[in-house]
């Protein structure tokens, strides 16, 4: 869903010599240097980023004594850019230092008098220099040479841009864990060279904290609110000397003695008070007997040599006996009367979402009328447990409350393959896996089990499903796809019912042709595909890529999302969030869509033309919100603006907020806007990883199983290899705790060697495969790729292949030339495999998730391999794009493709049986069936001896399915696997095997056996 974006730091590395750790706090007299880049190359922990290798600036430590009271052997950092999104420089830290008795922070920098502003920020506090809360500072470029620059700490402010995920939220620079510093260079091509940042100067005194239990105290009438005041020390010492503290109810929408009983008083906290400690005072709602809006009663705190909230803290009397608040009243009813009480700003504050790192401070939620925030990916709270989580949303929520209206946040979340931002929730298959076990109604309890623990959470929107159809293994997004063929994507659309059943708003994405975009055409900084152009006619489009959006309308999907890309119809590519006719025209006119559409990420961004044109293009065309995703006070001031200069109609905005806060009503968000905690235990619950491993097993492809290698005898001696073996962040891939993903132990699960061990005999496991090889039974060789999402994982962007890598291509070489093999690809699409003549058993386990046993189950023999490509198996990149129904199909695997470990001739006495129990055509067809099920048409492994007689009756019997009403696709699957069977050991014609599943897809079952008794002729 993302693009780009400023990054989330790296790790921190080991300390240069030339950083020196903060003395005491006492000992701040003189400026401390953090980097003086006296060294021979670039210091350890000092690092360059951008948003592509281009923007990404040259960094070098030369000789320069030009500087100022340089001395003679003086070294510099020198920063060559060429930027043209973002790119910068940082220093981080590996442990924090503190900053606190200091005055400020400063720098030499050698210009070019360019005129251009330049920002810079310190990384405070959090669990690292990737997870701090970012505050930040600027200047300007305005002198040729040398100069330093100086800024007290008390100049700098939150960026309200970009917060990492896992940041603190507090919005105040503490200054006592500082993780270093970075510097964001402007947009546009330069030299500049920095030397000796220092912090400088003595902090004065600093005052003791004053805060309240809770920035918001929503009260009923007749309530007595009780406010609780905490004194904390900047030390955490006890307090030196008396401190009062002065309280009262200040100005706000209520009317004191009317409303409420004002209240004025002084809290004492005598000497020796331990920092932390409390008082309380009351304040008293009246009883006024009339229907009403909600009103706010500011509290204001004050003492000398005290610094009060930042946020001054404030009691909301509850709106109460309106009708948009009767939950008894029809939800058609409750928009009206609510949308006729909302002003212009109100309306237009919903249909903003803003990320929720981008909020300079939570009260803007109030301020801005905010009708929806986001966590980006990887954007958590700082504790990153779902206990953590329900606190952050709760609170974004109780700022809610302050406005007028109360109108609750709608919060979303990408929860592409289960809860995939939270550390220890369930974490399913890729939607590549689960295409491949064509199994519906497991991908709908795939989504239940995500909505569960999604709502536990407190979150009630996941932007999920991708029902993209993805053409070409090129695409960095084509794992989220569930396959490449548009009958398997829209069959796998029960993952709607599978999320709105249980309480959580899905969204169709990313509507549409976003599959379908040319290699070469997009113009996002370095990618090659992602957000490029799909360039079709409106029949292909409709037939491809829009047949899984009108499944998701007829289910009922509440939002759907458009594509970053473009789709040109032969008169120029149009931006898909400025698609008049296929928004409006298409997709709320002729599939009727009543939900509402929001729009990607910044995507508004990349219309052309100024931001109030794109403001206007997009609402115009149908958007109904916008994921901001930062600048949400530019965005709420350029849409009103845009209607009350009558370039949006305000019926096209009344449109917009009526289907919002339809979803809203229906979600019972103003009756229940808080998390439902009862349920936080089952996130990563023992039964919801079982599902997982279910879903993995089912995943699991077998494309080679030459001599019956596979399943492997339990007990055997195993050497494991590979770089993917005992990987869990690699299993997982992209969008797992962070955006792009990483390797290693990210989160909770189990890895595949792990799996691998539990059933094993013994194993000898070495990634490289540099132990010894001998007296092993079997090798098992788990390669593939590391973690990527969006564009970052485009092949031909930044040197990305779909090659193995040279390491586990010689482990594979290593194994299999030693003993008898099987290798195990763990990627998001199809990989180059080159020579498979010496490997025995080849599996595609796609991006399997946490639970590495699935992949295991069949593996040992625990449960069959019944798996099958979503995708076609090219032989080589130069076949690409290849796709089920091209003129020429000559792939290695063809679409569909998947061998069994289980007897045909079983299942098909199985699905007899169930036959028989269905109406008169199942009975008839289970007939059919029973004289191709005698002895003499059968081989003793269970295979077919008799092809023409078994194919007959399958034929015959299918015919029948298609016309019966209680026949289940998985029967039919059941029967047209025993013909795949057939023509996978003797057929010759993978056009017509991939055109066979693509028919089975669609529900044509007669068709699929004729296809693949043909591909045997």
């Amino acid at each position: 869903m993302f693009p780009p974006r400023p990054p989330l730091w790296a790790t921190a590395l080991a300390l240069a010599g030339s950083l020196i750790v903060a003395p005491p706090a006492a000992a701040a007299a003189e400026p401390l240097t953090v980097t003086d880049f006296e060294s021979d190359g670039v210091p350890a922990g000092v690092y360059a980023w951008g948003n592509d290798a281009a923007s990404t600036p040259a960094l070098t430590v030369v000789p320069d004594t030009t500087r100022p009271e340089a001395p003679a052997t003086n070294r510099v950092l020198t920063s060559v850019y060429d930027v043209s999104q973002w790119g910068g420089w940082s220093h981080d830290l590996p442990a924090t230092q503190d900053w606190s008795a200091y005055e400020g922070f400063s720098f030499w920098v050698n210009g070019t008098a360019s005129g251009r502003k330049i920002f810079f920020e310190l990384k405070d506090g959090g669990g690292g220099p990737g997870n701090a809360e970012l505050f930040e500072s600027s200047f300007t470029d305005d002198t040729a040479g040398w100069r330093q620059v100086k800024v007290p700490f008390e100049s700098f402010t939150r960026r309200a841009d970009h917060q990492p995920g896992g940041a603190p939220t507090d919005g105040e620079l503490d200054l006592v864990a500082m993780w270093g510093y970075g510097m964001r260079l402007p947009t546009a091509q330069g030299t500049l060279r920095w030397d000796e940042v220092q912090v400088y100067g003595t902090a004065p005194p600093r005052p003791v904290r004053l805060s309240t239990d809770q920035p918001v105290y929503p009260a009923d009438e007749k309530d007595e609110v009780r406010v609780s005041v905490t004194v904390t020390t900047a030390t955490g010492e006890p307090l030196p000397a008396d401190l009062a503290v002065d309280y009262r109810t200040g100005t706000g929408t209520a009317t004191s003695g009317d409303d409420y009983t004002a209240a004025q008083g002084t809290l004492s906290f005598p000497a020796g008070t331990a920092s932390g400690s409390a008082r309380t005072f009351t304040v008293e709602i009246r009883k006024d007997r009339r229907s009403e809006v909600a009103e706010t009663i500011p509290i204001e705190l004050s003492g000398t040599g005290t610094r009060p909230p930042a946020e001054p803290p404030v009691i909301v009397i509850d709106a109460h006996d309106l009708p948009y608040l009767d939950p008894r009243e029809p939800v058609k009813d409750r928009v009206s009367d609510l949308l006729g009480r909302m002003t212009l700003e109100e309306k237009v504050g919903q249909m903003t979402q803003a990320e929720r790192g981008a909020l300079a401070k939570q009260s803007d939620i109030a301020t801005y009328r905010l009708g929806s925030l986001l966590s980006g990916g990887g954007s958590a709270p700082a504790r990153n447990t779902p206990e953590g989580w329900a606190d952050m949303i709760d609170a974004f929520q109780l700022q809610a409350r302050r406005t007028r209206l109360q109108v609750p946040l709608i919060y979303g979340v990408d929860a592409v393959h289960g809860h995939n931002n939270v550390v220890g929730a369930t974490i399913f298959p890729h939607n590549v896996g689960l295409g491949a076990t064509r199994d519906a109604g497991l991908v709908e309890k795939a989504g239940k089990i995500t909505a569960r623990e999604v709502k536990a959470t407190g979150i009630p929107w996941n932007f999920a499903p991708c029902l993209c159809v993805s053409r070409d293994d090129r695409w960095g997004r084509t794992y989220e796809s569930f396959g490449e063929d548009p009958a398997l994507v829209t069959r796998m659309a029960t993952v709607i019912d599978g999320l709105q059943d249980n309480g959580v708003l899905a969204t169709a994405k990313h509507y549409v042709g976003d599959g379908g975009t040319a290699y070469g055409s997009s113009s996002t900084g370095d990618y090659t595909i992602d957000q490029g152009v799909t360039r079709t006619s409106r029949e292909e489009l409709a037939a491809i890529h829009l047949a899984p959006f009108q499944e998701a309308v007829k289910r009922g999907v509440a939002t759907v999302m458009p594509s970053f890309s473009s789709v040109d119809f032969g008169d120029g590519p149009l931006k898909m969030h400025a698609h008049d006719e296929l928004i409006n025209g298409t997709l709320k006119g002729r599939l009727g869509f009543e939900g509402f559409v929001i729009s990607d990420w910044q995507a508004i961004d990349q219309i052309p033309g100024d931001y109030p044109g794109d403001v206007r293009t997009s609402v115009n065309a149908g958007l109904d919100m916008i994921m901001v995703p930062y600048a949400y006070p530019e965005f709420t001031g350029a849409l009103k603006a845009e209607v009350e200069a009558g370039r949006v109609p305000i019926a096209r905005v009344d449109d917009a907020v009526a289907r919002i806060l339809t979803q809203k009503f229906r979600l019972g968000l103003f009756e229940r806007p808080y998390a439902d905690r009862s349920r936080l235990g089952d996130v990563g619950s023992a039964a919801h990883r079982a599902v997982a491993r279910t879903a993995a097993a089912r995943s699991q492809v077998l494309l080679k199983n030459e001599d019956g290698l596979l399943p492997l005898r339990r007990g055997a001696k195993v050497y494991v290899a590979g770089s993917n073996a005992d990987d869990l962040g690699n299993q997982s891939g992209g969008w797992t705790i962070s955006w792009q993903g990483s390797s290693g132990p990210i989160t909770t699960g189990t890895t595949i060697l792990q799996a691998v061990r539990s059933r094993a005999g013994s194993v000898t496991y070495s990634r490289d495969a540099s132990a010894d090889l001998a007296g092993h039974d079997v090798g098992v060789v788990v390669v593939g790729e590391t973690p990527y999402a969006e564009g970052q994982g485009d092949v031909g962007r930044a040197g990305r292949t779909l090659d193995l890598s040279p390491a586990d291509r010689a482990a594979v070489d290593r194994v299999c030339g030693a003993m008898k093999c099987a290798v195990l690809v763990v990627s998001g699409r199809p990989m180059v495999l080159g020579d498979l003549s010496g490997v025995e058993a080849v599996v595609a386990s796609w991006l399997p998730g946490t639970e590495g046993d699935g992949v295991a189950d069949p593996l040992f023999g625990a449960v069959p391999y019944t798996g099958r490509l979503p995708f076609t198996w090219f032989r080589s990149v130069e076949q690409l794009p290849i796709n089920v129904g091209d003129a020429a199909y000559d792939p290695l695997f063809p679409y569909g493709w998947g061998l069994r470990t289980d007897r045909a001739r079983d299942r098909l006495k199985a699905v007899r049986h169930e036959l028989a129990d269905g109406d008169s055509r199942s009975r008839a067809a289970a007939l059919l069936l029973t004289p191709a099920l005698s002895d003499r048409h059968w081989r003793a492994d269970g295979s077919v001896r008799d092809t023409r007689v078994v194919l007959g009756a399958l034929e015959a019997a299918a015919a029948l399915l298609e016309r019966s009403r209680s026949v289940s696709y998985a029967e039919a699957d059941t029967l047209v696997s025993v013909a795949r069977d057939i023509a996978q050991r003797t057929g010759k014609r993978p056009d017509l095997q991939a055109a066979a599943d693509h028919e089975l897809a669609a529900g044509a079952y007669r068709k699929a056996v004729d296809l693949l008794a043909r591909s045997i002729r």
